[in-house]
């Protein structure tokens, strides 16, 4: 079995904000990569001095981006990603380009009909103006302790905001937002009929980003594919940091013993 992973970061976080997680999964005998977006360049520094390589990026091209890179690799790896990477993660896998993935908190695919309102305004400074849709967005530091940090002290909530934070482009936002009534929408994941690895699914009971009835939604569009795996897993009390706070190797050890469990 494969002992490649693939870390995919969502919506605003830098891909080097993995760096604890490969540091832990490579101590497990696994071996890792943790590429950014599209236009994402090499430290969170560059990338906020020169974003605009992330403007237009959407939901398809950051598909492409991780389907490349993955055809690199002598078998299919094993993705585990956050927020808007988790949706990704599963764009991967019912494709059948990877061999398992792990979708933390991820942001909703087509389909998910409820619209909690602390999801709506954690994406408001995004979609509260329609030009956004084509340029990056940064998060001040209110703005992310609402929609990551809500369940950490300021202190560090602020520190994570410094240490990880770049702008990220609006337009998967936009995408992910009108997916239900788009036809073939970027989007939309086959949850029926697909033949795949097993898929994680885990939420936060806290998270305002991507709230916990959100992710249940998700599983439940799972649920009529007999022919594939899907588990799903909550933490309570946590929140939309929670692979980047305090607490994240709980997380990781979950998804570790969770991976080896699967024979990976």
């Amino acid at each position: 079995m494969t002992k490649h992973v693939v870390f995919i970061h969502g919506l605003w976080i830098h891909s080097a904000a993995w760096k604890p997680w490969q540091d832990l999964f490579e101590q497990k005998g696994y071996t890792t990569v943790a590429p950014g977006w599209p236009g994402d360049l090499d430290t969170v520094e560059a990338t906020r001095a020169n974003p605009d390589g992330l403007n237009d990026q959407g939901i398809a091209e950051i598909c492409h981006h991780y389907a490349d890179i993955i055809e690199g690799f002598d078998e299919k790896p094993i993705v585990v990603g956050h927020s808007f990477g988790g949706l990704i993660a599963q764009e991967l896998l019912a494709n059948d380009l990877v061999a398992a993935a792990v979708a933390i908190d991820p942001a909703p695919i087509k389909g998910v009909k409820v619209l909690p309102f602390s999801q709506l305004k954690s994406g408001f400074p995004v979609l509260g103006n329609p030009a956004n849709k084509s340029r990056t967005v940064s998060l001040n530091v209110k703005q992310f302790k609402y929609a990551f940090g809500n369940v950490l002290s300021d202190e560090e909530s602020n520190a994570l905001h410094a240490a990880w934070t770049i702008p990220g482009p609006g337009r998967p936002l936009f995408e992910d937002a009108a997916a239900n009534f788009v036809r073939n929408s970027p989007a939309e994941v086959d949850t029926h009929t697909a033949v795949r690895g097993p898929l994680l699914l885990t939420s936060g009971t806290e998270d305002h980003t991507v709230p916990k009835v959100v992710t249940v939604e998700v599983s439940k569009l799972y649920a009529d594919n007999t022919a594939s795996v899907t588990e799903y897993h909550e933490y309570e009390g946590k929140g939309h940091s929670l692979t980047l706070d305090a607490g994240w190797r709980e997380v990781a050890d979950d998804v570790l013993a969770w991976l080896a469990a699967k024979g990976f």
